[in-house]
Formats: structure tokens, C-alpha cells, sequence
């Protein structure tokens, strides 16, 4: 999969069962279609999607990946795919403490 900074990352399959992955795997579908060439582009940067894979090593509880969904996929979705540098940085405080 791919990012919208063109950032290419490789996804657990076990993650594309998630909740993220698969609002992720919506929106992209929405915003950018199927691709002939079978490229997923995810509607994040690099650095949302390196959280999103931080987060789901943890195994969060569905409440954890709703509230992720709620305070920065949602906000990266509707403001030309970038995230408010304060909720980036509160994200990834959670991530890696």
C-alpha cells in the first residue's frame, strides 16, 4: 500500500481485518478508485500510517481504534489529506510511551 506522499508500505494482513484498515481501505476507494495497475493508495501521509501500524502492534481495543478514527483519519480526510500538526504529535505521544 501506498501513501498519498507516495511512501510505500507493506500491511500485515491481520491489520486489513481492522476497523482503521478498513475505513482506510473505504476512503481510499472513494477518493481514488481501483487503479489498473493494482496500486492502493491509502488517503493518509507516511506518518499517519506509520502511527496506524504503531497502534495496531499494541492490539487496541475497539473503543481506542474509534477514537483514532474520530480525532485524525476523519480530520486528514477533510482538510486535503494533511493532519493538524498538534493532533499528529499528541497521536504519536500515545504511540510511543
Amino acid at each position: 500500500m501506498y501513501t498519498v506522499d507516495g511512501r510505500r508500505f507493506e500491511v500485515p494482513l491481520a491489520y486489513l481485518s481492522t476497523m482503521v484498515f478498513s475505513e482506510l481501505l473505504r476512503m481510499s476507494q472513494e477518493e481514488f478508485g481501483f487503479t489498473r495497475d493494482g496500486r492502493i493508495t491509502l488517503p493518509c501521509d507516511a506518518a499517519v500510517l506509520e502511527y496506524v501500524m504503531c497502534l495496531l502492534r499494541r492490539n487496541p481495543s475497539e473503543e481506542v481504534e474509534k477514537a483514532f478514527l474520530s480525532s485524525v483519519v476523519i480530520p486528514c480526510q477533510h482538510s486535503g489529506y494533511t493532519v493538524p500538526p498538534v493532533a499528529l504529535h499528541q497521536q504519536f505521544a500515545v504511540c510511543s510511551s
